[in-house]
């Protein structure tokens, strides 16, 4: 069965021959180059395809048009996967003339070096474009005309520590793009919530697809302000699923027809169980630690009536179960 948020398999023979353990390719609705991991259960991107991710989710509610030609945006990006995301932002940024700076944060070397192996990937791109990649892949940093970016290779939980004794308080960017919280909860956490927040300047802001309660209680919790990006026109999706991502800054969000405000349903879902948030105190624990500590953190909740029970807040809004619930 071929999962939605996967796309579609290559056909034999086409791309990336042999993608490696745990990695299988995958071509999205726009023919866009993508990966499914087998380690996760998850793809890499959704089914609408890479490119129209990148464009949809993370370029557009970035809104470069409040940078002017010759400004300078600084942008880190947690998990680069294929570097989809940054490619686009390179070419988008040099046809507007704003200097970038990015950082990424990485665990794996093996999807991008893929990506970069594929003729379907390398496609859409100019080769100052590709060649910023390779140097990336090959150095750990490239320098491009106005922009210029360092890969910061490891576990982003201490890779974000390092970045914020350089850069806190002064990104205008963070795009996170990590595994779903239920597959990667290491990412979601309170702790590396809280390090992407303070990289943010007063006016900047946080991506994301992640429309999870958990996640979105968290940001509140760190003060700041969420809205809810709109499903794009003419998108197939997920039963139940209301919204297309989430955006976050410290100060409040001027209106946009790219997203909205939360509605009810989805402020009195962070009031449940589900906008529990992950907790990794010590940076170092693995997944199957952080979501037994948060079903601890749930039950307890639920006894001292601190938080209420997510079946009763499905029953109110007369949301269907239908695997696990969307931002659950």
């Amino acid at each position: 069965m071929i999962w939605p948020a996967c796309g579609v398999e290559a056909a034999p023979g086409a791309g990336v021959a042999g993608a490696g353990q745990g990695l299988l390719v995958r071509e999205g609705a726009d023919g866009s180059f993508s990966l499914w991991s087998e380690a996760f259960g998850e793809g890499f991107h959704s089914g609408r395809g890479a490119l129209r991710e990148a464009r949809e989710t993370f370029l557009c509610p970035s809104q470069l048009e409040r940078f002017p030609p010759g400004g300078r945006l600084r942008l880190v990006e947690v998990a680069v996967g294929t570097a989809c995301n940054l490619a686009l932002v390179l070419e988008a940024c040099a046809a507007r003339e704003i200097a970038l700076e990015w950082w990424g944060l990485e665990l794996d070397r093996r999807p991008l070096r893929l990506a970069l192996s594929a003729k379907e990937f390398r496609r859409p791109w100019q080769p100052s474009t590709l060649l910023a990649l390779e140097q990336a892949m090959e150095r750990g940093s490239w320098q491009s005309g106005l922009a210029s970016g360092r890969m910061l290779w490891g576990d982003a939980r201490q890779s974000l520590r390092e970045l914020l004794r350089e850069q806190r308080g002064q990104v205008d960017l963070v795009w996170h793009d990590a595994f779903s919280p239920q597959r990667c909860p290491q990412l979601w956490t309170v702790e590396v919530l809280g390090a992407a927040a303070a990289l943010l300047a007063p006016e900047g802001r946080w991506i994301s697809y992640c429309s999870a309660a958990a996640v979105r209680e968290t940001l509140r919790l760190l003060g700041l302000h969420s809205v809810a990006l709109k499903i794009p026109e003419g998108l197939i999706v997920q039963r139940n699923a209301w919204s297309g991502g989430t955006v976050a800054s410290q100060t409040p969000l001027p209106p946009s027809p790219l997203w909205r405000q939360l509605s009810a349903m989805e402020r009195d879902h962070l009031a449940s169980g589900a906008g529990e948030p992950y907790r990794d105190p010590s940076g170092t624990a693995d997944a199957a630690a952080i979501l037994s500590s948060r079903l601890e953190a749930q039950a307890s909740a639920r006894v001292s009536g601190t938080r209420g029970s997510s079946s009763a807040w499905r029953q109110r809004w007369g949301v269907r179960r239908v695997g696990s619930a969307p931002g659950g």
